[in-house]
């Protein structure tokens, strides 16, 4: 087997190459959604072990350590961000605006 190489082919060098919006937390963009820009990042989840989050697209529990992103208005602060399942987001369009829940689901 051959060894792996880690430099980029085409030959440009670091500087040259084009950006691709990543930051030092991740590949990070903006969408526009209910009339607002969101700032969109994905998420590992590997680093928030023990946490759990409630995706609002769907009203399921997000585990601990399963690949997600998290969304927030573009002027908007800690308390903003929400956690969502990536095709929840790519379907917040085609959703109804209310989700229901059922009367003995957690309320967080």
């Amino acid at each position: 087997m051959s060894p792996r190489h880690n430099r980029p082919r085409g030959g440009e060098t670091p500087d040259e190459r084009p950006s691709t919006g990543l930051d030092r937390y991740g590949l990070e963009r903006t969408e526009e959604y209910q009339g607002e820009e969101w700032k969109v990042r994905h998420v590992a989840g590997a680093s928030a072990a023990g946490k759990r989050y409630r995706c609002p697209g769907c009203d399921q529990e997000i585990p601990s350590g399963t690949p997600h992103l998290v969304a927030w208005p573009e002027y908007g602060g800690v308390d903003d961000r929400r956690h969502w399942h990536k095709a929840c987001w790519n379907a917040k369009d085609r959703r109804t605006s209310r989700v229901q829940r059922s009367r003995n689901a957690p309320k967080y």
